[in-house]
């Protein structure tokens, strides 16, 4: 096989959930902004978000069969250890043909097999951590990495090799930024001079949060709040019906900049990526940690913004009896919101993507 020595081949190893996939994508847009020869190849499942995400922004895809180990007992993980022979093997066949200079893993399991490939035919590793508790995939990848770029702090602790690791922060999109809020109201059909909160319950949807937002959805309209809810795809059919002049409902929000926009409060789960964007347009929110992560990352990635008074926190068992006085409490104080808007501004870090692209070119000139 015809070794291509392009010196600007990047491999990115990321999916199964947004968190991983989105600050990737972020980089590799960064990559191909600052080197337009870059060849930028992403590795992914057929199943997961990262099969129509990765195609939609122009980038080339390929897939390996992998899937993550559960914490029960399941017919797949019997599976495991077949996939994960199958997955090397397919993993080292793209790498050979790719014969990338540096490849990106941003935490996903799908990441393990791509960037073992990787490593065996000579890439440098760069590791992308978007949790304040590292996952198994990149503490494994860990020995060969050449460096570990972390958006919490307290991420530190966890990882052996000190001198890989770089705070960088987790990459945003550069398409993300606030717009007008009054328009951004009147494009979801929302009065502009009323107060207006933002449930995201994630892609696939977060039953507790849905719940509670049902139950309460009577005591919000009773005191003129506004809802822009996303429910996610599984439970849009189930809450689709209780939409109205003041309550606008979505399976998935495709306008971001639009729905961030109109908010003038965040109901959110505390994955890193959702925090990240949220610091970096600087809105007040209250998260609601998924208890179903492993290690508890999310409550621990709301920690950290508690810790500098930069957001409220519901745990999940209390969020039907909390969510209503909490959300009366917050959204009518402008003082308050203007100093959580504040606060979770200082956790913003908006050059990530830029930095690490810059570092991941050097790397590659470096191979040569």
């Amino acid at each position: 096989m015809k070794k291509n020595n392009h010196p600007y081949r990047f491999l990115f190893a990321a999916g199964g959930t947004g968190g991983h996939l989105f600050p990737a994508i972020a980089v590799a847009e960064e990559l191909r902004s600052q080197k337009p020869e870059s060849e930028i190849l992403f590795v992914g499942t057929k199943t997961k978000l990262e099969s129509k995400i990765v195609p939609g922004a122009n980038f080339q895809f390929k897939t390996i069969w992998i899937s993550g180990f559960s914490r029960k007992f399941t017919l797949d993980n019997i599976l495991f250890p077949v996939r994960l022979l199958i997955a090397l093997m397919q993993s080292l066949w793209i790498n050979m043909s790719f014969n990338p200079k540096v490849a990106i893993g941003a935490g996903a399991y799908v990441a393990g097999p791509a960037l073992w490939g990787a490593w065996v035919m000579g890439a440098k590793i760069v590791l992308l951590e978007q949790n304040s508790y590292p996952g198994i995939t990149n503490r494994l990848l860990e020995k060969k990495a050449s460096e570990i770029h972390l958006t919490f702090e307290e991420s530190k602790e966890y990882f052996r090799f000190q001198d890989k690791l770089f705070l960088t922060g987790n990459p945003v999109r550069k398409n993300l930024k606030k717009e007008n809020k009054a328009e951004a109201k009147k494009f979801f059909g929302l009065n502009p001079e009323r107060k207006t909160v933002l449930i995201l319950s994630g892609s696939l949807g977060a039953a507790s949060i849905n719940e509670a937002v049902g139950k309460n959805l009577k005591n919000f309209e009773k005191e003129g709040i506004q809802i822009i809810w996303q429910t996610g795809e599984r439970y849009f059919a189930k809450y689709k019906g209780l939409e109205s002049g003041g309550v606008k409902v979505f399976p998935f929000a495709s306008e971001m900049n639009k729905v961030y926009s109109a908010a003038d409060l965040v109901i959110a789960r505390a994955g890193a990526t959702t925090i990240t964007e949220i610091s970096h347009l600087g809105l007040p929110a209250v998260f609601v940690p998924s208890p179903n992560v492993s290690a508890n990352h999310q409550f621990k990635n709301a920690q950290a913004l508690l810790k500098i008074n930069a957001c409220e926190l519901i745990e999940d068992e209390n969020l039907s009896e909390e969510i209503f006085g909490k959300v009366k409490e917050l959204i009518f104080d402008e003082d308050r919101l203007r100093e959580l808007s504040t606060n979770v501004r200082t956790f913003s870090h908006p050059s990530a993507a830029r930095e690490i692209a810059e570092r991941i070119v050097k790397m590659a000139e470096r191979v040569l």
